[in-house]
This record gives C-alpha cells, structure tokens and sequence, in this order.
C-alpha cells in the first residue's frame, strides 16, 4: 500500500497532516516546525465517531503540543472517510434492531467490535510502519489511547503489536475480551464512568482485571458514558511521558 500526505494545516503550534495508506485514511498531528524522532500516540475513536472526532482533535491537540508527541489517529473500517460495505450496514441496521426491541447493548457492540477488529488491527500495524518512517516521527517509543470502541479494537492491537509500550482505555466492558485482554502486558490506564448507562459497571471492571498487565490503575469517575473529566487529558499526558520517556513541554 501506497503511504501519501495529502493536505497540511497548522493551528495553535500543531501541525495536522491529512494521509491515506490504501483505503486507510488518517492525520497526523506534530508540534509544529517538528524535526527529528519523537514518541507516537496512536488514538483510536470512538463507534460512529471518525478520526477528527471532537475527543481525538482535542487530545490530539494537547498531546502535540504539551508532549511534543507525534499523534496519529485513522477512520476505523467503515467509519468516517472509508468505504462502507454491505455486511456492515446490515450488520448495523440489524443491531438498531435489536437494541429497539431491547436486547443488551453491550453484547451487540462487542459483537460489532469484533467484526471490525481484525482489519484494524492490521490497518493500525501498517498505519505504524508507514509514520515511524518519517523524518519527524521515526522509530521512537509508542502509545495508544482509545476508549469505548476504539478500546474495543485496541485491546486486540495491544495483544498482538509488541511495539505498543502503553495504554489508555475504558468505557467497555469485558464480553469478548477476555482472551486478547490477557495478553495485554504493557501498562494501563484504565478509565471507568461510574454511571453509564452503556457499559455495566461489573463488566467494565471485569474487563479491567482480565487485563494481563502488572503495572494498571483504574480511573472512576462519577458520569455517563461521554462524560470523561477534562483532567483526564491532564493524566493521560503524565502517564505516557512518563513510560514512552517524554519530558512534558508544559507541566
């Protein structure tokens, strides 16, 4: 597949280049004027949601420009700039279905997780290989962070990427995680909404311990699914300076 920036724009010291690698479509965000190698972030959006997401952009954003981390974020299958295909419509179609008449949420998300993860995972090993190629990103330490489903397409990456050191997720519960979440070694930040009505307390916290990693915190806050507190950027910042070896540009 065939790696090319497409546009670039600069807002707030960060610079954004759009990028496509096949059908993938993506941005990448760098302190603007960056040279030389730095630490990565991938970021992984949320169902329904695409790679500028308003979550993504704004932490994207300060991970740029406080972290002086490369960030890149992509359109997961079928989301956002990406062709959609037959089964996934029906697939989604038959799920609004479904949840209408009541069934649980949460086991028709995970299923849809699991119909997507294997080409994301795939789409986010050759989306690494192609970025750590450039000049201003190189082959440095990486991170990722994604909750909701881009936890649930992240804990498969996790399991099989070893070039992932370590991790922000959450907002999902264990259902059909249990496996990858146990190959899941690197050190976890894992955040937890208190009061959503999305994910089953018991189930998140069971995806949390499932977790293989010996180095986990568990971050609950009072809240629905969408209301992460801002200071949770605050942590997420701390967390990967510290374990992917990035002074912080603004403490």
């Amino acid at each position: 597949m065939r790696f090319s920036l497409t546009s670039q724009t600069s807002t707030d010291g960060v610079t954004e280049q759009s990028f496509t690698l096949g059908e993938i479509t993506g941005v990448l965000f760098t302190p603007q004027g960056a040279t030389g190698p730095r630490p990565l972030i991938l970021m992984g959006h949320g169902g329904g949601q695409h790679k500028k997401a308003p979550a993504v952009l704004a932490g994207a954003h300060r991970f740029a420009a406080e972290g002086g981390f490369a960030v890149a974020a992509i359109d997961a299958p079928n989301h956002g700039d990406r062709p959609k295909d037959e089964q996934f419509l029906q697939f989604v179609g038959d799920m609004r279905a479904r949840m209408a008449a009541g069934e649980d949420p949460a086991g028709l998300v995970a299923a849809m997780h699991d119909l997507l993860a294997g080409q994301a995972v795939a789409d986010w090993q050759a989306v690494l290989t192609a970025v750590q190629e450039l000049g201003h990103v190189g082959a440095g330490p990486v991170g990722y962070w994604g909750v909701s489903m881009g936890c649930g397409l992240g804990v498969p990456l996790l399991a099989a990427e070893p070039r992932i050191r370590a991790a922000v997720l959450g907002l999902l519960g264990v259902h059909t995680l249990a496996a990858p979440a146990a190959r899941v070694t690197v050190p976890v930040q894992f955040l937890l909404q208190w009061d959503d009505t999305r994910v089953p307390r018991d189930q998140a916290l069971a995806l949390f311990d499932a977790l293989g990693s010996t180095d986990k915190t568990l971050h609950a806050n009072p809240g629905d699914h969408g209301g992460i507190p801002a200071f949770e950027t605050d942590n997420a910042l701390r967390f990967f300076a510290r374990h992917l070896g990035r002074k912080l540009l603004k403490e």
